[in-house]
């Protein structure tokens, strides 16, 4: 017994040392140890494996999101599987509804040439005069320039003799696409953004997918009348909701344009040439009735290079409201679907 004593003491005074009930203590908490346990188990993980792993991920994934954001800032900008530029698809034509507006319509041809799935580019004209030969040769020769595929876009002017927005509406013979990228001459669309669209597009032919996007809803039922509302991008900001996406900026396929024409009721066309307005609504439902399917928009950066339209009109809101009751009075129901879904590339954000 008297052994196994010495023993103990001789182990708590370090070397032969008295023993100290003091230092007994301390060695306990690791004062002599030098370091915690708890800072010792730190020290093995910095040096570890998983700690080389986790700083690896880390690095790697900072990395890949910088050279994504750099890519796009470099201006390279990958080819879509969607086989844009495939002659079995036709890529798309874009049809330009102008009108007076010369200078703008030279920089929406320049723009929309350069873009790698514009099959052709067709001009709804409208004025008394026809397009001068000066116009015609320098949108030709600008498509020329701007154009970085080997099948240069063809360019045509749709000439009509009465200003009508149903123009911008009229079936083209001789198409060699099925899409129909439909905007205004003040829209601009960058190439990558109209792209993408263009393959949303071709996931659902049928549907308008576009970069607009309007709602509806029920205001009031009074006597078996019943009321709607157009709201407007702030509304459809709010709700979180849309119904339609209007044809300034919208793909839709080639036949609505006979369907508009010739299948719409003929009293809706009349109601867009006497009151100069809502075509785009009318076409809007139009699809919708074909369908019975809501709209895809497209999240995407536009630029509005003119003036002030006609929405910053006073009343435009109220004309709205009433063409929208009274088309939906003249197909007797309500075609248009509301949906919250929106189709958005996911390479243009930092997180998916």
């Amino acid at each position: 017994m008297s052994t196994l004593i010495a023993i103990r003491e001789a182990s708590l005074s370090g070397n032969g040392g008295e023993y100290s009930p003091a230092k007994e203590k301390a060695s306990n908490r690791g004062v002599y140890g030098g370091r915690s346990p708890l800072l010792r188990r730190f020290q093995l993980f910095l040096s570890g494996a998983k700690y080389k792993l986790v700083v690896l991920f880390c690095i790697f994934t900072f990395f890949s999101l910088l050279s994504s954001k750099i890519s796009s800032f470099m201006g390279w900008n990958p080819h879509y599987p969607s086989s844009v530029s495939s002659p079995s698809r036709g890529g798309y034509t874009v049809l330009i509804n102008t009108w007076k507006r010369n200078t703008l319509l030279k920089q929406s041809v320049a723009h929309y040439a350069s873009c790698q799935g514009t099959d052709a580019i067709h001009v709804v004209w409208s004025e008394n005069d026809p397009p001068s030969y000066k116009l015609r040769d320098y949108l030709k020769k600008v498509i020329l320039k701007k154009s970085q595929t080997a099948n240069k876009p063809n360019l045509r002017f749709d000439l009509n003799e009465e200003q009508d927005l149903n123009n911008r509406f009229k079936p083209i013979t001789d198409l060699r696409t099925d899409a129909i990228f439909s905007v205004d001459d003040d829209v601009i669309v960058p190439c990558r953004t109209l792209e993408f669209a263009f393959a949303v597009w071709q996931t659902a032919p049928l549907t308008m997918v576009g970069f607009v996007p309007r709602m509806h809803w029920l205001n009031e039922e009074k006597n078996g009348a019943v009321h709607y509302v157009y709201g407007g991008w702030w509304l459809v900001w709010w709700m979180g909701t849309y119904s339609m996406v209007l044809s300034k900026a919208a793909f839709f396929h080639k036949n609505y344009l006979d369907m508009y024409t010739n299948k719409m009721p003929s009293s809706i066309q009349d109601y867009v040439s006497k009151g100069r307005n809502c075509e785009d609504i009318a076409m809007s439902l139009l699809v919708a009735n074909a369908t019975g399917a809501p709209p895809i928009w497209v999240k995407g950066k536009i630029y509005e290079i003119g003036s002030s339209g006609m929405s910053s009109f006073n009343g435009h809101s109220g004309k709205r409201n009433k063409c929208l009751d009274d088309f939906i009075n003249l197909y007797g129901t309500m075609p248009l679907v509301s949906t919250n879904v929106k189709a958005e590339d996911s390479t243009l954000e930092w997180f998916w």
